[in-house]
């Protein structure tokens, strides 16, 4: 009988590391040298769409999705209306036939779609063509879909799937946390729109910054990006420590929760309470996928955000974990390449098959691509990333010391109690 070929890939650059076909041996290398990178001053995550499959639909069902709300749509989106006369000409046929001629001339890419029909709308509010028929189908077709990520980012956390992703993301939290004191607190980022990074830190009860702060209106202020959270630890003297349990949150391109705010900040950007069912409020200001997100994130607070990406990137001995992002977000992209390029200690760490992205053509020591399928897993997945690489961060030797002092002194007694009797 021939082996099967070994199906998992772990490079340092070009090289290949699997050594052997011993399948447990290789995923315990990998695992090593995750571990061994996870213990370096400084760590980040970039997380995308891939942590919360499952959970928020794929771009293609979306795609599908819009579909049938554009066949059931019942009446039609109300046009512009400053031109009344419009309003009985836009039907849902109108619709769906501008909706369909875009979806098949872009391959169903609803990042493609969506480009197509800023840019259509971006030129006829140019062009001062504002009441025609074509520019009250345009913008009614993107409120339509707008409404429908919202809606679909929006889950129900009740839900059984999104129960699943919560306990994903609640295992990730806890597994990544607590750090020794002298190293640097854990930096996510995340392109996500949803709040399962929120509600996975609230359940467990772990302290982030993500920016907001105040009491009842929590307000943006990238200034407190570089705050940290401490504890007394000497009630005679002024003297702290900062938290074990905190991170720090960056969503690259807002967040559901996020609104534009009437307040006197500097920066008027909002986080408030939202609820599964709402509808998309018209100050929100997540970025949609499209191709002129770049244009859209120079304001703030995406400018300060992606500054932020920036900086820690620069940070001396630091490493980037890739976990469920596909690399095709330029901006983003340039920011690792210009890291890679000016930060000699920094490590990047790719989840992934992403062959075709300069990444993985750079021949570069400092950059491992890990990707595969054992025992039925695909290993660059979340799920498997988290239940089978990530350390237990919090396993310090003083608690390791501790607990063996414990297990040594619990057989002694048993024994004890043996010869007693």
């Amino acid at each position: 009988m021939t082996e099967q070929p070994l199906k998992i890939t772990f490079l340092q650059g070009q090289e290949n590391l699997i050594d052997g076909d011993e399948l447990e041996s290789n995923l315990d290398k990998i695992k090593q040298k995750i571990s061994d990178l996870s213990n370096v001053k400084n760590v980040h995550f970039l997380l995308g769409a891939g942590t919360s499959s499952g959970a928020i639909p794929t771009m293609k069902e979306m795609v599908a999705s819009i579909d049938n709300r554009l066949t059931f749509l019942i009446p039609p989106p109300i046009p512009n209306p400053q031109d009344t006369d419009t309003i009985t000409k836009i039907t849902n046929t109108d619709l769906q036939t501008l909706f369909n001629k875009i979806k098949n001339s872009t391959k169903e890419n609803l990042e493609d779609i969506l480009g197509v029909l800023y840019s259509r709308r971006a030129y006829l509010e140019g062009s001062g063509d504002i009441i025609s028929k074509d520019y009250n189908e345009t913008i009614s077709l993107v409120e339509i879909i707008e409404n429908e990520m919202f809606k679909q980012i929006n889950v129900d956390f009740n839900a059984k799937n999104s129960q699943v992703s919560l306990s994903l993301y609640k295992n990730f939290y806890q597994k990544i946390t607590l750090r020794n004191k002298d190293l640097s607190r854990v930096n996510i980022f995340t392109t996500n729109n949803d709040l399962f990074n929120e509600k996975a830190l609230d359940y467990s009860n772990i302290n982030y910054n993500n920016g907001f702060g105040g009491g009842l209106d929590r307000l943006f202020n990238p200034a407190r990006f570089n705050y940290t959270f401490s504890r007394k630890i000497d009630a005679e003297v002024q003297k702290y420590e900062p938290l074990d349990n905190m991170v720090y949150l960056y969503k690259l391109h807002g967040s559901i929760s996020w609104r534009e705010s009437e307040s006197n900040s500097f920066f008027q950007i909002q986080e408030v309470p939202t609820h599964h069912g709402q509808v998309v409020p018209q100050d929100n200001i997540l970025i949609y996928p499209t191709p002129l997100k770049q244009n859209k994130s120079l304001g703030s607070p995406y400018s300060d955000l992606i500054r932020e990406f920036q900086k820690k990137l620069l940070q001396p001995h630091s490493v980037l974990f890739v976990i469920g992002y596909s690399f095709s977000d330029e901006h983003l992209n340039n920011i690792i390449y210009q890291a890679l390029a000016s930060n000699s200690s920094i490590s990047v760490v790719v989840f992934g098959n992403y062959s075709d992205k300069e990444v993985f053509k750079v021949n570069d020591r400092r950059i491992y691509k890990i990707f595969g399928d054992a025992d039925g897993e695909k290993i660059h997945y979340f799920k498997y990333i988290v239940d089978n690489f990530l350390p237990d961060l919090e396993e310090f030797e003083d608690v390791n010391l501790l607990k063996k002092f414990m297990n040594n002194l619990a057989n002694e007694k048993s024994k004890a109690k043996g010869t007693d009797s």
